[in-house]
């Protein structure tokens, strides 16, 4: 259940003063410039209007959609955006982190109480926007949610044999079988919380079974986390130098989970392969790793801002926002496709995005397929694209 108390002393802490911290990116690398400078004069004043819109369409209670994994991901565009954007928006931002807080379960799970599906992503996503808050206060719930997360793979502990399709993935919750969606985003907010290690006022760690406590353990076996989650994720790729089943293909793309893919049999797809090409390396693959690679070969051979490879129009958005991602860590600033032309990606995605803007500054899909008819959902996922080519730009500068 919510932990109350703890709901109401984060409420008496948001009367106190916060001096939010942004990254000084003073020390970053320099290079070329990767978007031009108009361009990107455009992408702020986008991001500015997106913004602007999302400011409107918060709930009373501080949500976004009154649900966490969209107050969530709206919540880090804000806490994304330049420090006197925080500041104008500070009244939200505090509103957004007072309803998460509200969310906080004694598990360490942060999801909706009417929510019995989709604990993983909820957390997830909520877990990324407490890291970008930066906040001390978050400490411990930061802590205990990275520990619910890796209490949901799918592994021995859980009965499953390491022959099993969902072994070492994560899925909605305890009870579904694992997927790359799930999966991208969990290792994505582990990677982005590393950092945070128990101390000795909370050092140990409580395992559950559904809502039973199972023991309680003192660590988390990270190394061993990340080793599971490589089998699970090879298993997803078309690749059969390291995929063990027989339906394998072998053009380095990815299906949603081992055997299926939305695209129809096992036909690798845009948001998949940026979602796993990006889980890879958040695994601890290095881009050069021939998995990645072959990943890789796949974006080059289907590159496109045009709509989602395979899927069209359906969650384009959910595209969008990952390829930005996966392209940033991947760390190239061109894609070179199979017939030797160059893409610059960022200005690639950026002019689209800029393009297919609303006038009111949101975004949506009319494909409403994965809630991407949802302005405040979809308007995220650009913002998040968006703030990943002007951090990325403005720390080569």
């Amino acid at each position: 259940m919510i932990n109350s108390y703890r709901l109401v002393s984060f409420l008496l802490l948001l009367l106190l003063p916060v001096n939010r911290v942004v990254a000084d990116s003073t020390s970053a690398k320099q290079g070329r410039l990767l978007v031009d400078l108009s361009l990107q004069k455009e992408i702020q004043h986008s991001i500015s209007n997106g913004l602007s819109f999302l400011a409107g369409t918060q709930k009373e209670d501080g949500s976004w959609s009154n649900y966490p994994g969209v107050t969530g991901l709206v919540l880090t565009a804000f806490l994304r955006s330049d420090v006197d954007t925080q500041q104008k928006y500070g009244l939200a931002i505090d509103r957004a982190l007072g309803y998460v807080m509200g969310n906080v379960h004694d598990n360490g799970g942060i999801y909706p109480e009417f929510e019995p599906q989709l604990r993983s992503y909820n957390t997830a996503v909520c877990l990324m926007a407490l890291v970008e808050a930066d906040d001390p206060r978050f400490a411990e719930i930061i802590i205990n949610a990275r520990d619910y997360l890796l209490s949901l793979q799918a592994d021995e502990d859980e009965s499953i044999a390491r022959d099993s399709s969902t072994y070492g993935g994560i899925g909605y919750n305890r009870d579904e079988r694992s997927d790359i969606s799930n999966m991208q985003f969990a290792l994505e907010a582990l990677r982005a919380s590393e950092e945070y290690k128990p101390s000795s006022e909370f050092g140990a760690r409580v395992e559950y079974r559904g809502d039973v406590v199972s023991e309680v353990v003192e660590t988390t076996n990270k190394e061993l986390f990340w080793e599971k989650a490589i089998i699970f994720l090879q298993r997803c790729q078309n690749y059969k130098k390291y995929n063990d089943y027989e339906w394998a293909g072998d053009d380095g793309g990815f299906v949603y989970y081992p055997g299926v893919s939305k695209a129809g049999g096992t036909t690798s797809y845009g948001g998949m392969t940026y979602a796993g090409m990006k889980s890879l390396i958040h695994a601890g693959l290095t881009p050069d790793d021939e998995r990645v690679q072959a990943a890789y070969g796949w974006i080059r051979a289907n590159y496109t801002v045009d709509h989602n490879p395979e899927l069209g129009e359906q969650g384009l958005f959910y595209y969008y926002h990952t390829m930005a991602k996966a392209l940033t860590i991947y760390g190239t600033d061109y894609v070179i496709d199979t017939a030797e032309t160059a893409h610059n990606w960022r200005e690639d995605l950026a002019s689209k995005l800029i393009e297919i803007q609303k006038a009111d500054g949101s975004w949506v899909n009319e494909n409403g397929r994965w809630w991407e008819n949802n302005p405040d959902l979809v308007t995220a996922y650009c913002l998040m694209a968006l703030e990943e080519i002007v951090a990325e730009t403005s720390a080569r500068e």
